[in-house]
């Protein structure tokens, strides 16, 4: 099925859904409350059954920006090497997005990297803790906010040294 199939069907589920192309890869925008419903569609009844990565952007005063986080998914199909991007927003004071773990069971490391460096809340998920960062770790270092510097929370780490006997 062609890609102008699937992004068809994605709105005639979805409503008109901004779609782009850039170098021969389409991106679709998905509200935030259906990205669920959006990637179950694809991965059942149109072959994307590759979830190849979650990751985020972080638009603070980026020009012309209407939200704060952007969540981006990236999907492939490996019968027809189709891939797709599929994009939602989220806003502050609390950026949440329903979990897709359930789909993907990759997705569970995926979303909680994201929780991690940005603090995006996935509902549903069955584990979201940090995966990067020590539990104590208060902030979200990916954030565009965050100090180049940190926040001086570095020095209450204990020092890890190994080799030693």
């Amino acid at each position: 099925m062609p890609i102008e199939e699937t992004v068809n069907a994605l709105r005639v589920a979805f409503g008109d859904l901004p779609v782009s192309k850039f170098r021969g890869d389409t991106r679709a925008v998905v509200p935030t409350e259906k990205i669920y419903e959006a990637l179950e569609l694809l991965k059942e009844k149109h072959g994307f059954d590759l979830l190849i990565d979650i990751t985020c952007v972080d638009y603070l005063n980026y020009p012309g920006a209407k939200d704060r986080f952007g969540l981006v998914y990236l999907l492939a199909g490996t019968v027809t090497n189709q891939r797709l991007t599929i994009r939602a927003f989220v806003n502050e004071p609390e950026p949440r997005v329903r979990s897709v773990a359930s789909l993907w069971e990759g997705a569970n490391w995926l979303e909680r990297e994201v929780w991690d460096m940005f603090g995006i809340q996935f509902e549903g998920h069955p584990d979201l803790r940090r995966i990067l960062m020590p539990e104590e770790f208060t902030a979200f270092p990916l954030r565009k906010d965050y100090p180049m510097q940190g926040l001086g929370e570095r020095h209450n780490f204990p020092v890890l040294k190994r080799g030693e006997s």
